[in-house]
């Protein structure tokens, strides 16, 4: 298995959960990056991440609200300021929000905020990251596309696939949550296919149902086993996996 050698990374939403897990085992890798950038929301409690932070001198706390246009330009001078000369080679969107609203129940509002959070967040964010990553892309003379070099990895879901909706709807139907997650899925795509041409991969990571705020403590995964495993996948993947949507073990689920 290949090692993710990422010099630089920025994790949206590191202040819990995978975001948090990922930056714990990034930063405490064999190799770590030399820059991990971890955003946090202010409004969301980021003391482990402070603490993280604190004992690690990679790990580098960004604010960053990826809703707000005016947040996340602050936020790329912030990190471009950290940056230097260097570009960023691995963008990881994670952060998002949950809703489990019914048809029923689900309302116009609801809708919109999830919608704003898991896609038009990670869209702005990427736009946003893309002349870092162009950046990194040009200056590595590697050979295709890698997490090495430079790539978005857009954190999905499985419920957001219409190919096996119909197997899992009963159990969720979460209206604001499936839809988001179906057009973050194509908003993957659309980068994917946007991006080869500056050589930087984009694909979609289902992390499975994972022990965490938002996946509750009824799901069978533990969060430090789901991240180890897509760190694993990132560090594997090139030009064969750009635009593909796979779970935490690499493997290809339906659109």
């Amino acid at each position: 298995m290949a090692e993710l050698k990422a010099e630089t990374v920025l994790i949206t939403g590191a202040n819990r959960g995978i975001g948090l897990e990922l930056v714990k085992q990034l930063s405490n890798s064999e190799c770590p990056p030399a820059q991990i950038f971890a955003t946090y929301w202010q409004p969301n409690p980021a003391q482990e991440l402070q603490k993280l932070a604190d004992e690690q001198s990679v790990v580098k706390m960004i604010e960053l609200d990826v809703t707000d246009s005016a947040n996340i330009q602050k936020a790329v001078e912030a990190v471009e300021t950290s940056l230097g000369t260097t570009g960023l080679n691995l963008l990881i969107n994670n952060a998002g929000i949950n809703s489990y609203a019914t048809l029923e129940t689900l309302t116009a509002e609801d809708m919109m905020a999830v919608y704003r959070t898991n896609v038009v967040g990670p869209l702005l964010v990427s736009k946003a990251f893309l002349p870092s990553l162009k950046k990194a892309a040009q200056a590595l003379h590697l050979e295709g596309m890698s997490c090495n070099k430079a790539a978005i990895v857009n954190i999905t879901s499985l419920l957001g696939s219409i190919q096996l909706s119909r197997k899992n709807f009963t159990r969720a139907p979460m209206y604001p949550y499936r839809l988001s997650k179906a057009a973050l899925n194509m908003a993957s795509m659309c980068l994917s296919e946007d991006l080869k041409q500056y050589q930087i991969l984009c694909t979609a990571v289902h992390p499975g149902w994972v022990q965490t705020d938002m996946g509750g403590m009824e799901a069978p995964m533990p969060v430090t086993d789901s991240v180890s495993s897509i760190l694993k996948v990132l560090s594997s993947l090139s030009q064969r996996e750009t635009g593909k949507f796979l779970d935490w073990e690499g493997k290809e689920i339906d659109w």
